[in-house]
């Protein structure tokens, strides 16, 4: 993965209020849409992968629990009700959860669960480094930064259903190793994408 365009200009406390806005305005989009395509896994999963529905129950689960968080981070940036009406969504951003809900649909659960756990540790590195900058140079609340708290915090049982759906599902032979690397590289193509496209015409 490259290096991420946007959050070092957070962490700097370079990026503006705008930007702020449209990445809690784009992350109303894929936070639900993320979550019905782990529920959507994890009813393919049952019952020939149970440790793989197990999985992808808890991400859906972790889902819920992260956009009730979204909407202090995004009150913050200024967002109002009226201003996420009018929102439009981009489609760089929306580039990710899209292969998600793609990979809902035809990758094997084990397969997508190794692709998905490939992206975590990245994205969680990101969320530490954005919540420090918000409370730092933004002056936002421990409310306002829990969003990225959330998937900043190491989370043992997520790591343990994982590696039990990716070993189960080797064993069961139903990962094409090669198969996987490329869901799992696509997906941080798409990742990185999500960050230049709110890079690019906001900052």
């Amino acid at each position: 993965m490259t290096a991420n365009p946007l959050v070092p200009l957070i962490a700097r406390g370079e990026a503006d209020r705008t930007t702020l806005a449209s990445l809690a305005l784009e992350q109303t989009r894929v936070i639900p849409a993320d979550r019905r395509a782990f529920l959507r896994l994890a009813e393919r999963a049952v019952p020939g992968a149970p440790e793989s529905a197990a999985f992808f129950t808890l991400l859906a689960e972790g889902e819920v629990l992260a956009g009730e968080r979204l909407g202090a981070f995004a009150a913050a940036c200024g967002v109002t009700e009226a201003r996420a009406a009018a929102y439009e969504p981009l489609s760089g951003c929306q580039a990710y959860p899209s292969y998600v809900a793609w990979l809902a649909l035809n990758a094997s659960p084990p397969e997508a669960a190794l692709a998905l756990t490939a992206n975590f540790a990245a994205f969680g590195g990101y969320c530490a480094t954005i919540a420090g900058a918000l409370r730092r140079h933004y002056g936002f609340t421990d409310e306002a930064c829990a969003f990225f708290d959330f998937f900043a915090e190491p989370s043992p049982e997520l790591d343990r259903r994982a590696t039990a759906a990716i070993r189960a599902g080797r064993d069961a032979g139903q990962v094409d190793e090669a198969r996987a690397r490329e869901y799992g590289r696509l997906l941080q193509s798409y990742e990185e994408l999500f960050w230049s496209t709110l890079r690019g015409p906001t900052c």
